[in-house]
């Protein structure tokens, strides 16, 4: 088993879970049992466009966070050390 499969295996229940989450606040209720051939491309594009946007601002909003705080470190240690 590779890597990227123990990966999508971790991850595809949140995945899903952020799916259905983002259908109904679409309006597209009990969207996980739904036929998703009877939707329109449009109602699907939106679904997975919402998710792409909502996991890159928690992406960004984790760097962000992330990257603050080893600059700050990485900057302390330098000025203590000279």
């Amino acid at each position: 088993m590779t890597l990227q499969d123990k990966m999508n295996k971790s991850y595809k229940p949140a995945l899903n879970s952020l799916k259905t989450e983002i259908a109904s606040e679409l309006g597209l209720t009990n969207y996980d049992s739904i036929d998703k051939g009877n939707l329109t491309a449009r109602q699907n594009g939106y679904v997975g466009g919402y998710m792409t946007k909502t996991l890159v601002d928690m992406a960004e909003k984790s760097l962000s966070g992330n990257m603050s705080g080893s600059m700050t470190n990485s900057m302390s240690g330098n000025m203590t050390s000279k």
